[in-house]
């Protein structure tokens, strides 16, 4: 055949006639199937179905990928896990600018990139969340990085200004994650208490960095370890989730998670 007319055998698909409602006219006693249908056909002696059928079998890229969800939430939990500590100022670490290489190697490129996977299994909830944070590390990483002169650009990270204006970023975000926290409602009970944990996470943090343009330090201090402490959590749940996964995968057995589909099944309308 040959190969310099593409397009005209593009446009030559239209005319192929195929029952792509085979299904809907199997249910419904038009098409014969089986031996009696072909020897029909050989025969020609008025068979149900005198013209030759193609089955429709549905191919989805879904069967031929894998699961890019275990990559995003181990990188989401260490990275969460790994600041929470550092906010609750174990062993002496308070400051989190060594995170760096998290915000911006680990969570911030694995994330965004599993969440493009994500998008290409079909799974909008699960590209919206992994996207999200994704780039919230990424631009957390900038407001840490000295290179970038953000701090610098404010006089310091202890000015007033500059702690408003890291407290209103980390606000919006935790606005934000009050979404993903509605979305995961029907999913399980492990992602529920993710985002929970995360919205605390945010919030307290939101209310440490204020406190501390106020010149509040104890308060700030008090928030900024509670809010390390939820998110610790979240880490400690979205590693229970990639234990999950990985067992599925390797072991053929699953955690359970707490399934709460079934509190949020749709009703559908009688004909």
């Amino acid at each position: 055949m040959p190969h310099d007319n593409r397009v005209e055998q593009l446009e030559d698909l239209k005319n192929v006639e195929t029952n792509a409602n085979f299904y809907e006219k199997l249910a419904a006693g038009s098409i014969a199937v089986g031996p009696s249908a072909n020897s029909s056909l050989s025969s020609g002696n008025g068979g149900i179905n005198q013209q030759p059928y193609f089955i429709p079998v549905p191919i989805t890229i879904k069967s031929q990928l894998g699961n890019p969800t275990a990559l995003a939430i181990g990188a989401f939990s260490t990275t969460l896990s790994t600041l929470g500590m550092a906010l609750m100022g174990f062993r002496g670490v308070t400051v989190t600018n060594a995170f760096v290489g998290n915000f911006f190697g680990v969570a911030g490129i694995g994330m965004v990139i599993s969440a493009n996977w994500e998008i290409q299994l079909g799974n909008t909830y699960a590209y919206t969340v992994l996207s999200a944070f994704g780039l919230f590390y990424l631009g957390f990483g900038v407001i840490l990085t000295p290179l970038f002169g953000v701090a610098e650009s404010y006089g310091g990270t202890m000015t007033p200004e500059y702690n408003n204006a890291v407290g209103f970023f980390v606000l919006m975000w935790a606005v934000w994650n009050l979404f993903f926290l509605l979305g995961s409602l029907p999913l399980n009970l492990i992602y529920i208490a993710i985002f929970g944990t995360v919205q605390g996470a945010f919030t307290l943090v939101a209310a440490g960095y204020f406190a501390t343009a106020d010149g509040n330090m104890a308060v700030a201090k008090a928030l900024n370890t509670a809010g390390g402490a939820f998110a610790f959590a979240s880490g400690m749940f979205g590693y229970y989730t990639v234990a999950n996964l990985m067992c599925k995968e390797a072991l053929n057995f699953s955690f359970p998670m707490g399934d709460t589909s079934r509190f949020f099944l749709r009703k559908h309308k009688s004909h």
